[in-house]
């Protein structure tokens, strides 16, 4: 398999992910699917491959201590670059989850969050953080919040 496919393969198979976070939040079935970590398998399983594929002799004498550059370098390969995106694609859907959940079980209103983590993973974060806070700050504890979602 080309490396472009499985690029826009494993780019394809996070939406329905985000779509049920996002829009379907208090489906039955969409906590059922994130409160399970197979999402995340083939993922990993791919991320392992193309890791394991991409790294060289020279690459990785690099990378044991890396440097801006030579970490530039790396990723300039479409193979390595392919395992940087499918790291941030396992990535931000685990923060996506985390996000998911802990609003699920706080009653916070997390749709923009996921919107964020969904395009910029720290971003998304960060959101889901300061939501919390201020959620807490005018609502008080977890109980006492109304969901405005």
């Amino acid at each position: 398999m080309y490396i472009s496919e499985i690029f826009n393969i494993a780019n394809l198979f996070v939406l329905p992910f985000w779509l049920l976070m996002i829009f379907l939040p208090k489906w039955k079935i969409s906590r059922g699917v994130m409160e399970s970590y197979l999402p995340f398998v083939p993922l990993a399983i791919t991320y392992v491959y193309l890791f394991i594929t991409s790294i060289t002799p020279e690459n990785a004498q690099a990378l044991s201590n890396p440097q801006l550059a030579d970490i530039a370098r790396f990723f300039a390969d479409e193979k390595a670059a392919a395992t940087g995106w499918i790291h941030f694609l396992v990535m931000d859907l685990f923060v996506g989850r985390y996000i998911y959940l802990d609003g699920e079980k706080n009653k916070i209103w997390t749709v923009h969050s996921l919107a964020l983590c969904l395009f910029a993973g720290p971003m998304g974060l960060l959101s889901h953080i300061v939501t919390t806070w201020v959620t807490k700050a005018f609502f008080g504890t977890s109980e006492d919040v109304i969901a405005t979602d």
